[in-house]
């Protein structure tokens, strides 16, 4: 399949149904959400029975790549090629309603769906973690030891397309029309920020903290 560079191209199963209107069609938007989001949700049945899973993962142009233990259930079946469903969600704030029917949330999510196909090839599978690891820590992959072959093989990587995607997002104030009740009604915005390291106790007395984690947490906004 062909993917647009500028456009999601929607499938039955993709197409919000609920709040069409919050529905965005930007290839771009969806690609800015995953790389500002951490951590996403994957979702298949496993013996029978649904699970979701939250994990780390990386973007490389439109495929994403998940790993875990090269024992995991989850992964296991999703190398088998069980469908998959991949979420992402940033939350920017609560909004509070004059009715409490009418409160919401303002954010913006990714539902990924398809076939996960298992990252084999070492020089393949070394690539896809290191999409990963600069995705959640960036700079971190040359400063690092590299992963060696016993850890290679503990490890099992994913390649998911985003071939079958959507993105919803929700901005603004409350929806309600209700100016005759006496309740406060706004948006209370979700602030995220980096803390200060806190280096393991096992460093050297004196080890400074590295640029990329140090310039990270003194000017990055948390995603």
């Amino acid at each position: 399949m062909t993917l647009s560079p500028t456009a999601l191209s929607p499938t039955e199963r993709s197409t919000p149904r609920r709040h069409r209107e919050r529905a965005r069609s930007d290839r771009a938007e969806l690609h800015a959400l995953l790389d500002t989001c951490l951590v996403c949700h994957l979702g298949l049945v496993v013996d029978g029975a649904p699970v979701v899973l939250p994990t780390g993962y990386g973007r490389d142009g439109d495929t994403l790549y998940l790993h875990g233990s090269s024992g995991a259930a989850s992964l296991l079946t999703a190398a088998a090629g069980a469908p998959v469903c991949v979420t992402v969600t940033r939350m920017d704030g609560v909004v509070y309603a004059r009715s409490v029917f009418s409160h919401s949330v303002n954010y913006a999510s990714a539902v990924v769906h398809g076939v996960a196909h298992e990252v084999t090839d070492d020089r393949a599978k070394t690539d896809g973690l290191r999409v990963i690891v600069e995705h959640l820590a960036p700079g971190s992959w040359d400063h690092a030891r590299q992963p060696t072959r016993r850890e290679l093989a503990a490890t099992r990587v994913l390649a998911l397309p985003l071939a079958e995607a959507s993105l919803k997002v929700r901005t603004g104030p409350p929806a309600d029309d209700e100016p005759a009740v006496a309740a406060w009604a706004g948006v209370l915005p979700i602030i995220r920020g980096w803390g200060t390291p806190e280096p393991c106790p096992r460093l050297p007395a004196g080890t400074a903290v590295p640029p990329h984690v140090r310039d990270r947490s003194d000017l990055t906004p948390l995603p």
